[in-house]
């Protein structure tokens, strides 16, 4: 059984990832990190190449291998629930859980790490604070009908979360 940290980007789910399988002895895989890796050149160009349908195709091959995964954690891209078809194999052997903050925590986040900004691409013409808005309020949804377990992480500390979900699982 996999555990699928899904949300939007800035809420922690590879930083909280990483750490819940070091607590668990178990695999852990950002598909972000796997979606750079194969196509060799960052989120941005694949987005400047391609366009986000590129990358959703790119990321969607990503999850039908790992679907064939066990013992570990997965921590999917914030997209990630905009294919159906995604969930759903992340389901087949995972439990989802939903990693949320408000949109100005994320903005903040996301704003504090010049890494982010300079791998990836705003998704929207408005960029920000009102991308972050705008997102979550298509993604919510959506996150919230995968989700077996939805989690406000504003406030805790990773490692506080990573108890959390370690106690849970």
């Amino acid at each position: 059984m996999n555990i699928v940290l899904i949300g939007y980007r800035g809420v922690g789910k590879s930083t909280i990832g990483r750490k819940l399988a070091g607590r668990m002895g178990m695999d852990f895989v950002d598909t972000d990190e796997l979606i750079v890796q194969r196509a060799g050149k960052t989120i941005r160009d694949i987005f400047d190449q391609g366009g986000e349908p590129l990358f959703r195709d790119l990321e969607s091959a990503v999850i039908d291998d790992l679907a064939e995964y066990d013992n570990t954690v997965i921590a999917a891209g914030g997209g990630v629930v905009l294919r159906k078809a995604n969930i759903e194999k992340l389901q087949a052997n995972g439990r989802i859980v939903w990693l949320q903050a408000p949109a100005q925590v994320l903005w903040d986040r996301i704003s504090a790490d010049p890494v982010t900004s300079a791998s990836r691409p705003n998704l929207t013409t408005s960029g920000g604070l009102e991308e972050i808005q705008r997102l979550l309020q298509i993604r919510a949804p959506l996150y919230a009908s995968a989700a077996d377990v939805a989690l406000d992480v504003a406030d805790m500390h990773p490692d506080q979360v990573v108890r959390y979900l370690a106690e849970m699982a």
